[in-house]
């Protein structure tokens, strides 16, 4: 059996043309996304900070092999981030022969604070005061995220559930630019274990009893 040049692959130039045009044709595919955690103080969040993140990778030279690379990428953390924000480095993962790099994602993770704790756009925190404080006022003295140190009046009744809002004092607002949100005080009150008979006759006589 023979067959002529022109036979069931004349009409597309040969055979091998075929597999070649094929393979020039195919679109790399691109994997997904590389995500990695960004742990950010809540100084940082309030302020804003720059980040060095150094990243190894392989890369594909002009032979087609994966050789190893190190690069320092610049992150600039804005005022106001929050936890779960993503900042995305397009093209940064690592490089495989016939595909496509993938992105490289950090995502904002938020460090534990010993005093503050976030609520969206507010800050809250807890104080303890006796209960001659609780009735008689007191002062709240604190340092801000930003290093301020302030002096915050205690003059009402602090009652269960009390909370005393101080405004604009909470995390910049990122979509509004020169606002922020509140510092809210979560009040424990610490009652005395024991109370002498001429404490006990001290507060019917204050209050009333």
């Amino acid at each position: 059996m023979r067959y002529q040049s022109d036979g069931i692959f004349g009409g597309f130039g040969g055979s091998e043309n075929i597999f070649r045009t094929y393979s020039e044709n195919v679109t790399p595919k691109k994997p997904p996304p590389v995500e990695s955690k960004l742990p950010c103080t809540l100084e940082e969040l309030y302020s804003g900070s720059t980040r060095k993140m150094k990243i190894s990778r392989t890369v594909v030279d002009a032979n087609g092999r994966q050789v190893p690379e190190t690069e320092i990428l610049t992150i600039d953390v804005k005022p106001g981030w929050k936890k779960g924000t993503k900042i995305t480095f397009p093209d940064k993962g690592n490089e495989q022969p016939n595909q496509l790099p993938a992105d490289l994602v950090f995502v904002i993770d938020e460090k534990p604070h010993d005093v503050f704790k976030r609520d969206g756009n507010d800050i809250i925190m807890s104080h303890r005061v006796t209960l001659a404080e609780a009735l008689g006022g007191t002062t709240i003295n604190l340092t801000t995220l930003d290093g301020r140190n302030l002096s915050i009046p205690v003059i009402d009744i602090v009652s269960p559930g009390y909370e005393l809002v101080i405004a604009r004092e909470g995390m910049p607002i990122v979509r509004e630019p020169g606002n922020r949100g509140d510092l809210k005080i979560k009040f424990d009150v610490k009652f005395p274990t024991r109370l002498t008979p001429e404490q006990r006759a001290g507060l019917k006589r204050a209050l009333g009893g």
